[in-house]
């Protein structure tokens, strides 16, 4: 968390639509912490999106799209890289952004499977809040042993690998 995952995203959105090209933008229907269907960083930009409940969702909303961009991949379900799989099959470019890990360290939802089918993955970190290192975990500051707790700074914090394994 606080890494700039969901402004990477948005960047490469608008810059798609900048270049005209045909996009389509994807979030879970759960997550509606900073608007309902929009895409919205912790830094507040925004782009439009349409929330869906499930990854096959994403194939009967594609439309005729060149570009597909999903946000929080973390919270789909086990079909979002097959899904990705046969957007790319077609042609599509698709763009994801997520959490590759939980706040207990271990690998979040489908992002093992897309990291590993990806062409490309771009790893960004956030800044130690403790130490100033670059951090890739995010730290539960609150007691919640549920593995989908959203939230922002009131529930997490973004820790390096020293800090997390601290406490």
């Amino acid at each position: 968390m606080f890494s700039g995952k969901t402004e990477e995203l948005i960047r490469r959105l608008k810059r798609a639509e900048y270049a005209k090209l045909r996009i389509e933008i994807f979030k879970p229907s759960l997550d509606t912490r900073y608007d309902e269907s929009a895409i919205v960083s912790h830094d507040a930009n925004s782009i439009p999106s349409t929330p869906v409940q499930n990854a096959e969702a994403i194939l009967l909303l594609i439309n005729n799209a060149e570009i597909v961009g999903i946000d929080e991949a973390q919270f789909f379900d086990a079909a979002l890289p097959s899904v990705c799989e046969q957007l790319a099959s077609k042609g599509i470019r698709v763009i994801v952004a997520g959490l590759d890990m939980d706040y207990l360290g271990k690998p979040f939802g489908p992002m093992p499977a897309l990291m590993a089918i990806a062409e490309y993955v771009t790893k960004v970190q956030a800044v130690c809040v403790q130490c100033g290192n670059p951090a890739s975990h995010s730290y539960r500051t609150v007691e919640n042993k549920a593995q989908v707790l959203l939230g922002e700074k009131e529930n997490y914090e973004p820790r390096c690998r020293a800090c997390f394994l601290k406490d």
